[in-house]
């Protein structure tokens, strides 16, 4: 329910109708067989549209669902490593690490020591300084060499930005399942029922 006495109303093509009352505006939208929707309640006055509620509605939950499917949360690996690794292995573990910050996820770098090799946590921190200079184009360390029990770890953060998710149907069952449950709540914001209290012209509702 509005409840302010004025509001600036834009029709449904988009034109400015400039400030009315409210009853007036409300009146406007029953006639051409629109709602009367607050899109911008707190500008003063506040703006409100003609539109079909159930639409509008349903086209919001697609922009939503679509700014989700494009979103990619930052993944937190971990690489382990030994005192007297390799160079071939140190080398393959450098590039696994760079394509996870390619990818914008997160790196735990971690040194395993045995037996008295902790009595020589230098090894340990020498190595993960080396490593993080290995990768240093990709991304920056978040949290120096840290000893913990019979480990020593650092923290790199991607310097590069989160892919976007690529959904693809059927891939693993997962797609398949999310285009379903999306089509259902397209269904569900489409109804009537769904558009909050709004089912008829001339009612007002607010965004």
């Amino acid at each position: 329910m509005i409840r302010v006495p004025q509001v600036r109303v834009v029709d449904e093509e988009g034109k400015q109708m400039g400030v009315m009352s409210t009853p007036d505006a409300l009146r406007l939208a029953q006639d051409r067989g629109y709602d009367l929707v607050e899109v911008a309640p707190m500008e003063a006055p506040p703006v409100t549209r003609l539109l079909d509620y159930g639409q509008f509605k349903y086209e919001q939950a697609r922009r939503e669902k679509e700014a989700r499917r494009h979103q990619r949360s930052v993944d937190f690996k971990e690489i382990r490593l030994k005192v007297k690794i390799g160079k071939g292995d140190f080398d393959t573990k450098v590039r696994r690490a760079v394509e996870f910050l390619v990818d914008g996820d997160r790196v735990k770098v971690t040194v395993q020591f045995r037996g008295r090799e902790v009595s020589h946590a230098y090894l340990g921190r020498d190595l993960l300084i080396r490593f993080s200079e290995q990768i240093g184009e990709h991304g920056a360390v978040e949290r120096q060499p840290l000893l913990e029990g019979k480990q020593m770890s650092l923290v790199i953060t991607s310097n590069h930005k989160p892919k976007q998710v690529r959904h693809e149907e059927g891939h693993n069952g997962v797609a398949a399942e999310e285009a379903a449950a999306e089509t259902e709540t397209d269904k569900a914001a489409a109804s009537p029922r769904a558009a909050a209290t709004v089912s008829g012209a001339g009612k007002t509702a607010e965004a």
